[in-house]
């Protein structure tokens, strides 16, 4: 896996191009099917990607949290969520909660998430491969594709798949 991150980077770099003329295109006329394939595709990567090998997301980027989720897991914690914000978190440029540092706290040495199931809702849908209406979303697949293995992956049957 650390071989795979390594050229990660390079490798979505060298796609940069590529990728955004396609997107460009996707926008513009979205197969009616969209949807499905991107479940579909999204599904088969995740049968064979395991992410606890991986946690790249976690290692070197910090998701949104949203209010329900700081009220979620200040609850979690047994603890006022303002407690929660003035330890964990700290307010961005765009004025939304993120993390105080990355590597996230929340993550072990051994890759498993210490809040797994009360994690933020952008952690859960990491890394927005099978969302709805995904072409709205193309920004956040650029970035994505440099950070998680399985996105940069997605990605790339998605363009054998589609012909724009």
């Amino acid at each position: 896996m650390e071989d795979i991150l390594k050229g990660l980077g390079k490798k979505a770099k060298d796609k940069q191009t590529e990728n955004k003329k396609f997107f460009t295109k996707l926008k513009k006329k979205a197969p009616k099917k969209l949807d499905y394939l991107m479940q579909e595709l999204h599904e088969s990567e995740f049968e064979k990607t395991d992410c606890l090998k991986c946690a790249n997301c976690c290692k070197t980027t910090g998701p949104l949290f949203t209010k329900a989720d700081v009220e979620r897991i200040a609850k979690h914690f047994r603890q006022k969520p303002q407690k929660f914000i003035d330890t964990y978190l700290r307010i961005d440029d765009e004025n939304d909660y993120v993390l105080q540092e990355v590597p996230c706290t929340f993550l072990g040495a051994d890759n498993y998430c210490s809040i797994y199931d009360v994690r933020p809702k952008a952690c859960r849908e990491f890394p927005h491969t099978d969302r709805k209406k995904f072409q709205q979303i193309s920004h956040l697949t650029m970035k994505n594709v440099a950070i998680c293995p399985a996105a940069f992956n997605i990605v790339e049957e998605m363009k054998k798949r589609i012909k724009i």
